[in-house]
């Protein structure tokens, strides 16, 4: 079986950032997958997961309110290894394209205050799974340490 694009990432370089994963052609559209790496692999904790579910809430809800790309927003969630996201929006995008959105995205939750949106039994599997302050915490070091100076080396994989 060939390995999927994904697992040919040497994960020892990666550093935090934002990467375009993979572009797709569905039914004459393409669609592109962004690998939002907030920790480095292999080196940091990852992502506890309350904090990433709580990420997740706020960073869906922000996204699918967003007056450009509300409705280009395909999918926002976390990664299985929960060194960070995976955002697919419609449409041919690299990744110098959303640093702006990704900025105002964890400034976002960076200060948000209330009650998480989703946060319910009615309206969420795993409710109780939250932790709004160490989410702000993660994504206040995700927005000043990476995506305040964002250079070429974090929007483009490493060989």
């Amino acid at each position: 079986m060939e390995k999927i694009a994904s697992f040919t990432i040497n994960h020892l370089n990666l550093l935090p950032g934002i990467y375009v994963s993979r572009k797709d052609n569905v039914a004459g559209n393409v669609i592109t997958t962004f690998d939002l790496r907030v920790t480095r692999p292999n080196y940091e904790p990852v992502i506890n997961t309350a904090e990433i579910h709580t990420i997740e809430h706020l960073a869906a809800t922000f996204l699918r309110n967003h007056s450009e790309y509300g409705d280009k927003t395909v999918y926002f969630g976390p990664m299985g290894c929960r060194t960070g996201f995976y955002l697919i929006l419609a449409g041919d995008y690299e990744s110098k394209d959303i640093v702006s959105l990704m900025k105002d995205m964890f400034a976002f939750i960076s200060s948000y205050e209330g009650e998480v949106p989703g946060a319910s039994a009615r309206d969420c599997g795993n409710y109780l799974d939250m932790n709004l302050p160490m989410a702000r915490f993660v994504a206040k070091r995700y927005l000043t340490e990476v995506l305040e100076n964002i250079g070429e080396d974090r929007l483009v994989y490493p060989d």
